[in-house]
Parts: structure tokens; sequence; C-alpha cells
């Protein structure tokens, strides 16, 4: 659900994760079948832990009941329900590993990622035509989103969900969010979807082969295979699979527009147009002299905006609606460039051909800090010192560099921060 992994190199920072996905290593154990599944064993807590967090379920149990939850449903969801501290442990010491965009994508869309996406894609090609013919969203889109969230099935997660996220909503610290998920949650068991028992995914939350949170599921999971089950656990992926298909469909995809394409941008172009913010047709692209790197004019698939993630050194995208209705699984523009970048290379198609910048690294969370504070103490306010890179750091760095004879790419640096100190 929310990664471990910050990608902190884009022009337009964000890995919120709270979507559905978690992006994880393709060397993750494969859970056991369905019925012998192995399950993360709960460790023991002190006496008085355990008694503080089942008053707490007291306490919550009316708002479960007032929420539709049965009695039933809440007894046997919670019988012999114990307080997990390994969720604690994770939720509190995430390993800050910092990626730039090309070494997220490495793995993202390596090769052996791609040659297992279309093995996927020949293994399941009856139901997965089957979903892009309901849903019309394209076959290799969906394995894509499958690949990055749990590499195909095999990382589904293996942490019980109901006392993961009853121990978060507990704990407090986002208390409001997992209280809401573990009410959806419960209304998935009540629904006779999954039992407790079976509700595994990881440790914050996120379920299946593609990595739903409970509320998501309740908004966008289907029965594609009428069993009377949306069921997302089993090594069926049929109901998962789909399920993402009517998520990215909800969402605004347009079957038959690319989620980005690369193009060659000309000399002295004017980098305060990139940015999500600028839309323009393609003609109008065009008649700036905005090439497609494979040459031509991009063909005329709706608005689309100039995205540089590596700044003006790396490859240049012109993305159309369907990066948006990725990003709607996903916010964080490397997950949402990782899974369209996926799709096309399991359609055949060729990596970038523009090179990555691969000198440097990725900024810290403290180098970010620091070079929100060094842009706003030179009259460049970036609106807060969070070491977040959002559209307000980036106007910022976008103004000095303008002001310091930069190409205004907005994009932030380790030369940019020594520059400024």
């Amino acid at each position: 659900m929310k990664s471990a992994v910050k990608i902190t190199s884009l022009s337009f920072l964000a890995f919120s994760g709270l979507a559905a996905c978690a992006g994880p290593l393709e060397n993750s154990p494969r859970p056991m079948p369905r019925g012998v599944q192995m399950i993360d064993e709960i460790p023991a807590v002190a006496p008085d832990v355990q008694r503080g967090f089942e008053a707490w379920l007291a306490d919550f149990k009316p708002r479960a009941l007032a929420n539709g939850i049965s009695e039933t449903t809440w007894n046997r969801a919670t019988r012999n329900i114990r307080y997990n501290p390994k969720v604690i442990e994770r939720d509190r010491h995430q390993a800050e590993f910092t990626k730039t965009i090309w070494e997220y994508l490495d793995s993202a869309v390596s090769d052996t990622r791609i040659a297992n996406g279309q093995a996927a894609l020949r293994e399941h090609a009856a139901v997965l035509r089957a979903i892009e013919a309901k849903y019309g969203v394209e076959k290799e889109v969906v394995v894509a989103v499958w690949g990055m969230e749990s590499n195909f099935g095999k990382n589904r997660g293996t942490t019980l969900i109901v006392p993961a996220l009853a121990t978060l909503a507990y704990d407090g610290r986002r208390g409001s969010f997992f209280q809401q998920q573990l009410i959806a949650a419960l209304k998935i068991i009540q629904a006779g979807d999954t039992d407790a028992g079976h509700m595994t995914g990881s440790w914050a939350g996120a379920m299946g082969h593609t990595q739903f949170i409970p509320t998501s599921y309740l908004a966008y999971a289907v029965d594609f295979t009428g069993d009377g089950k949306r069921d997302i656990w089993s090594d069926n992926p049929a109901d998962a699979l789909a399920s993402t298909a009517a998520y990215l469909a909800r969402s605004g995809w347009s079957k038959g527009q690319p989620w980005g394409v690369e193009v060659t941008l000309p000399p002295g172009f004017n980098y305060g147009l990139a940015g999500k913010k600028v839309k323009k047709s393609p003609d109008d692209w065009a008649a700036l002299g905005v090439r497609a790197a494979s040459g031509g004019k991009v063909p005329n698939y709706g608005a689309a905006s100039i995205l540089l993630p590596a700044g003006a050194q790396g490859p240049a995208l012109m993305i159309f609606g369907n990066f948006t209705a990725i990003s709607r699984y996903n916010n964080a523009d490397a997950y949402v460039i990782g899974v369209g970048h996926l799709s096309d290379r399991l359609r055949g198609r060729p990596a970038f051909q523009a090179p990555w910048p691969r000198t440097g690294r990725a900024l810290t969370s403290a180098e970010r800090q620091e070079l929100q504070e060094r842009l706003t103490a030179k009259g460049y306010d970036t609106q807060g010192t969070d070491g977040k890179i959002g559209p307000n750091t980036i106007a910022a760095i976008e103004a000095w560099q303008r002001a310091n004879g930069h190409a205004p790419d907005g994009y932030a640096t380790l030369d940019l921060l020594k520059a400024l100190r």
C-alpha cells in the first residue's frame, strides 16, 4: 500500500501510495496456495498493551455497528484478535531509500519483469481479452499494474489484515484513515467475499494481486468469475485483474489513447510550458517544434502536457488523460511512468530513446528541506519546508533558474542545492 521506497528526483514528486499500490521487489517470496497460505506470526506483547488494545476495540465496536457491521461479523472477525507490534514497527521505521527515476525504472521495467509480464499475457490470454472487451482497458496496462503491485501475484502479502488495521487504528498516528479501512474490511467480510482468516495482504492494508485497500475494494472490486465472490486473494487472478480494469475505467481510462509519448523538444524550448498545468493539443505542441521521438508529429490523442521527469537533461514525455487515470491508482509520477512504460514494453515497443542523466543522486529529505529553506531565504518562497518537492517548490526553482541563467525546468538536483549554498 505505502511504498518504503521514495522516488525523490521527479519534477512532480509524490509517492502517496494510498490509492492501491506497493511496488514490491521482483524476488519477493510467493505465498502458499489458498488453504495452506503462509501467514505472518503476530508476536506476543506485554499484557497491559493487549488490554489497552482490547479496551479500544470495545470502545470502537459501537461505531462499527453504527456503520452496518453486524454483531455476528464483529464477533467472528475480532475473536482472539491480537495487537500486532510488527505493523507499528514498520509504520514508524519505513526506510528512506532514495531512488532516482531511472533507478526506479531499472527495477520496475527490468528485462525480467518484461519477460514475466509477457508470460502472464500468454497464460491468461482468454480472461484478459474478456476483461479488455468489458472494461475497455488494454490488457497490457492491466498486466503492468499487476506486475508493479505484486510481481504478477508472487507477493500478495501474508499479514492478517483485520489485526493489522485494528492495530494501526488504535495506534492513532493515522487513526482516522485506518479506522475507515477497518470498517471497510469488516464490510468485505460481512458480504462473504472472504473471511478474516483469509484476508491477508501488506502490513498497511493493501490486499490481493493488485493491492487494493479496503475502501478501494468496496468501490471498484468486481466478481468477474461469477462465483458470487469478489476474490482478489486466490491463485486465480481473474477477479483482481478485472477489478483493476474496472478501477481504471471508472477513473477515466480512454481506450486507444496512450498514457504518454516520448518526444523531442526544440532548441530554445520554453520550459515554463512544461508541467501538468499547461495543456495543448498535439498539433499546437507540434507548432512549437515538439516532435515524437520516433519522428513526425504526435497524433491528436487529445489535450496533452509536457512532463520532464528528470529535468531538461532527460527524456521528455507528452502525457495524456490516461496518465491521470493511472495516477488515481497511485499518485506518484514514477509509478505512473512505470506502469505506462511497462505496458508499452509488453506490447513490444522500445525503451526510452533519450538517455537518463545517470550522474548525481537523489536528494535526501534533509537536503530537500535545506533546498526549500535556501530558496525561500533568497526570495523564492516555497510555501513551506516539508522536504516534499511539490508545485510550489518547483515554481520557486524555476524562478531562481530563470533569474540565474539556467534552463527553468524546475528540477531539484544536488548541483542546484550547491549553487544555493
